[in-house]
């Protein structure tokens, strides 16, 4: 009894192996060459990397930690290397806010938060007199710096910084889009 038991299982494992190798492909076909080359060079980890969409209203100071405007858009060239960024100045919820085009090389990003101590009630984004801050970046360079594993998760800067004035970007040409 115990030998039909097994003769009829190694029977029906043949028959079901057979079945599986009939419905294999036996022959590569043009298609699948790309995508084996494409997963072996595709990551799945980007470690240290920022997604753009997460850079759109992104808070941009100046070195006194003033509020100048947020980021509204980056441009890149044909190769996908980011060119400009376009920082969009003063208005009120997009109502009357001035765009101006900035080198993005000239922008330098901190992942450390803008801390003010001094004048509690002090309005968001303003640097009330006589106070003191940190995390303020020092220099225009583009870096990137690392992240401790509480904001490593973020994939995004805290905000960036750019050497001018409210004023001096206000007084900038206007950029538009052209069609």
């Amino acid at each position: 009894m115990l030998m039909k038991s097994i003769a009829a299982g190694l029977a029906g494992t043949a028959l079901l192996a057979t079945v599986a190798f009939a419905q294999s492909p036996t022959a590569t076909t043009d298609k699948a060459a790309p995508s084996a080359t494409t997963a072996t060079t595709t990551t799945t980890t980007a470690s240290g990397q920022w997604r753009t969409s997460k850079m759109d209203g992104l808070k941009v100071y100046n070195e006194a930690n003033e509020n100048i405007g947020s980021v509204n858009d980056l441009l890149m060239d044909k190769d996908g290397n980011i060119k400009i960024a376009v920082i969009g100045v003063g208005g009120f919820l997009g109502m009357g806010e001035h765009l101006v085009a900035v080198p993005y090389e000239k922008l330098k990003f901190v992942n450390e938060a803008v801390a003010y101590t001094g004048a509690s009630g002090a309005a968001p984004g303003t640097r009330p007199a006589g106070s003191t801050t940190t995390g303020a970046a020092t220099g225009t360079e583009k870096t990137t710096t690392t992240t401790t594993a509480s904001s490593g998760s973020k994939w995004y800067p805290d905000h960036a910084v750019f050497n001018a004035s409210k004023d001096e970007l206000k007084n900038m040409p206007e950029f538009k889009y052209s069609e």
